[in-house]
């Protein structure tokens, strides 16, 4: 097993026979984010998303959560990225393109982005639009940073293949 300075351990092939036979339960410090978008939105994420983004900070290594919000006619930057995504959509209603098909929700929908399509999210409500993503964005990044992304740099421009 290796050891890196400040990591746990991580595992490699000749390390199998050092697995455990049971699961073994780790508590991390921190089981609850209290009001996640009372603490503020990551300023730097937001500015490239194009709109607010507040990050679910708590110890999970397989998935992430965010919460995204659109003002009324706004639309995020079109993107992908090479983890998968569903959006549940907590309040609003507009559309999404996915690829190049345009997908319709409202309150109470979710949406799945599949991995490395181009999208973006616009709301075409007369009120706020906020969604929940929940990405594997962490599973990815620990299996040797993995989880990229690539914004289209201006609205409007074809989707590069």
């Amino acid at each position: 097993m290796t050891k890196p300075e400040g990591k746990e351990k991580l595992y490699q092939s000749a390390d199998f026979d050092k697995t455990p036979p049971r699961p073994r339960v780790v508590m991390p410090e921190k089981l609850i984010h209290r009001q996640v978008e009372g603490d503020g939105q990551r300023d730097a994420y937001s500015k490239e998303r194009k709109h607010p983004v507040f990050f679910v900070d708590l110890p999970t290594r397989c998935i992430s959560m965010t919460i995204g919000h659109l003002d009324p006619g706004q639309s995020s930057n079109r993107h992908r990225h090479t983890y998968e995504t569903v959006l549940y959509v907590l309040e609003g209603e507009g559309y999404s393109v996915v690829h190049d098909q345009k997908i319709e929700w409202k309150t109470g929908d979710a949406v799945y982005i599949p991995v490395w399509t181009w999208h973006n999210h616009v709301n075409t409500g007369a009120g706020l639009a906020r969604y929940l993503a929940c990405e594997n964005a962490p599973i990815l990044q620990n299996l040797g940073g993995v989880a990229l992304r690539e914004e289209l740099p201006e609205k409007g421009m074809k989707d590069p293949e």
